[in-house]
């Protein structure tokens, strides 16, 4: 019998979860993920997805901001995975803490309470590495982060601050035997499907982008020094994590680097020892192989739209 199935009076029932911000990047690949392990999937969002139709069994276009919706979005359902939230690249979370602090608040405090209430089993909850304090990420050769270096707290302002808060409240309702709840601290999730422009895409895929628009020889900007450090991880590697608790164009490019732009921490790093201890699983795919994906899906979507350069177009 399959994770997707349980058994009852002898009658094998199809498990049925919610995926919370199904119409955004992860929520969307989640949705494929669990249908493909045989769930019956509702996805909810403020908005359908915008690269490809949803494989969900139903799709309801909710602001989870508003506590009545959230009562309707979990119920019937045994799993909530909620990964909705309002994000984006270093640039958005940085410029817009207001809304960001809270409407994610809103959300994640109303999706608790409601799953509780409607009876929900377990509720996972997307956090970020934004929570680990700014003081141990001075330094581009940063020492892995783990777990328990959340604390003492010095989040990330705004969005670092909001998911730690919500990692609290996941924690509250566990222990208070209200509702079974599992937490993840996300690393730069990237990959096709994803955001490319607008101000709420994430490094790999503005750098994608970027190379993509240009032609041989060309400048393209970059955002800080280019010390900066960070960890990555291929989306396709993160569903099956929440499941289980420039030459990739062929460009010579030369990059222009601005010191005027926000570039966050220098240096962040994830320590996943405890990972492969708990769950006998690691991250599979390499950078450079997620970036040759995410490239060619990017190239593709400008192609159709006839932004290429007529030299990588031809």
């Amino acid at each position: 019998m399959g994770r997707g199935s349980n058994e009852r009076n002898g009658t094998i029932m199809q498990r049925r979860a919610v995926v919370g911000g199904a119409g955004g990047f992860i929520g969307h690949h989640m949705v494929r993920y669990l249908k493909d392990k045989g769930y019956w999937v509702r996805g909810v969002d403020i908005k359908e997805p915008e690269y490809e139709a949803t494989a969900a069994d139903e799709f309801l276009v909710l602001d989870l901001r508003e506590w009545e919706n959230c009562l309707k979005a979990t119920e019937g359902v045994e799993e909530v995975y909620q990964l909705a939230a309002d994000m984006g690249g270093i640039g958005y979370i940085t410029g817009n803490r207001v809304e960001i602090a809270r409407n994610n608040v809103l959300i994640n405090a109303h999706m608790l309470e409601a799953a509780f209430q409607n009876g929900v089993q377990r509720h996972f909850y997307s956090s970020s590495a934004c929570i680990y304090p700014m003081y141990k990420q001075h330094d581009p050769d940063v020492t892995p982060l783990k777990e328990e270096d959340a604390y003492p707290a010095d989040p990330e302002e705004g969005y670092g601050w909001e998911k730690l808060y919500s990692e609290k409240l996941c924690q509250y309702y566990q222990e208070e035997g209200k509702l079974e709840t599992r937490v993840a601290r996300f690393h730069n999730i990237y990959g096709p499907l994803g955001t490319y422009e607008g101000g709420r895409e994430k490094a790999p895929a503005a750098i994608s982008r970027k190379v993509a628009l240009a032609n041989d020889g060309d400048d393209i900007e970059i955002w800080g020094d280019g010390q900066q450090t960070r960890s990555f991880t291929y989306v396709d590697d993160c569903v099956e994590g929440i499941y289980l608790v420039s030459e990739v164009a062929g460009k010579k490019l030369v990059k222009q680097h601005d010191l005027t732009k926000p570039q966050g921490v220098r240096g962040r790093n994830s320590d996943n020892d405890l990972c492969k201890a708990t769950l006998g699983w690691a991250p599979e795919v390499t950078l450079e192989d997620g970036l040759k994906s995410t490239y060619a899906w990017i190239e593709d979507q400008l192609d159709a739209a006839g932004r290429l350069p007529m030299s990588a177009s031809a």
